[in-house]
């Protein structure tokens, strides 16, 4: 009983997390919106649905698999580093810095912007940009995620620890939020923001090709990827290309990665 009230508990504090964040977003907007919210919104949320859908039925019990072997044999960065505290440490840092390197593959590779494009070709954002993601990329992805799995050796405590954390802080930083601006400053150089992420949304390439971080942001910092220097209001979310107005809507977005016409990419 005790674990179910446990994850209970934890869902309760996930929705009030997001509702204050929705409504935060209504107090402090970051950027001013360019299309009507509703049709946008309910888009986003039935993408997320079927993301959601197919993590439950591929990634999820894969991962699971993998992460309880990691705990029993303590293999992995996690063993390296004895297991414990700091080895679920090391492994939920090994988790984040992966999560990083995949994201600079799906804009620099071809075949991984054809999905990943979906998410960028939203000409607002706010957090239901975060569900904006083609289902299939949840299956094209599920390699790298299982290699994150095993070679940080993160176990299941663990893993569920950083999807949850993950969550929030890709909700967070989709945000249309504005967070006051020394606040920001100091955040981001250890969390990604709503202002960085911003930056990376940005139609123009060399804005986009910065602020790769989707949870910790020491790694952009470390690669000299991080940028601050774009205002809010000067930025224009989206991506440059003659399909993208098309793309917006559903069922274009989802037929789009499968387009005879190869997609363009995000960066040179």
């Amino acid at each position: 009983m005790a674990p179910r009230l446990v994850k209970l508990a934890g869902m309760m504090l996930g929705a009030g997390a997001v509702g204050a964040l929705l409504y935060a977003e209504r107090a402090r907007p970051l950027r001013r919106q360019v299309r009507k919210a509703a049709p946008r919104i309910a888009r986003n949320v039935a993408m997320g649905a079927a993301c959601q859908a197919a993590i439950a039925a591929a990634e999820v019990p894969l991962t699971g698999r993998i992460a309880a072997r990691n705990a029993a044999r303590k293999r992995g960065l996690s063993g390296l580093f004895g297991g414990g505290v700091v080895g679920g440490g090391v492994a939920f840092l090994a988790m984040d810095y992966g999560f990083y390197l995949w994201h600079v593959a799906t804009h620099k590779v071809p075949f991984l912007w054809r999905f990943h494009r979906v998410h960028h070709v939203d000409p607002d954002m706010d957090a239901s940009t975060a569900l904006r993601f083609h289902f299939v990329d949840m299956f094209v992805s599920l390699p790298w995620r299982l290699v994150q799995v095993r070679a940080s050796g993160i176990g299941p405590r663990g893993l569920a620890v950083w999807r949850r954390f993950f969550l929030l802080s890709v909700l967070f930083h989709h945000a249309n939020l504005r967070l006051p601006r020394g606040f920001d400053e100091a955040l981001s150089k250890h969390i990604t923001t709503p202002r960085m992420h911003g930056i990376h949304h940005s139609q123009i390439p060399c804005e986009m090709d910065s602020n790769w971080s989707s949870g910790i942001a020491w790694w952009d910092h470390l690669h000299a990827t991080f940028r601050s220097d774009v205002p809010a209001d000067k930025i224009t979310i989206g991506v440059d290309d003659p399909l993208a107005e098309r793309d917006t809507h559903l069922l274009p977005a989802l037929k789009a990665p499968f387009a005879a016409r190869p997609a363009m990419r995000a960066l040179p």
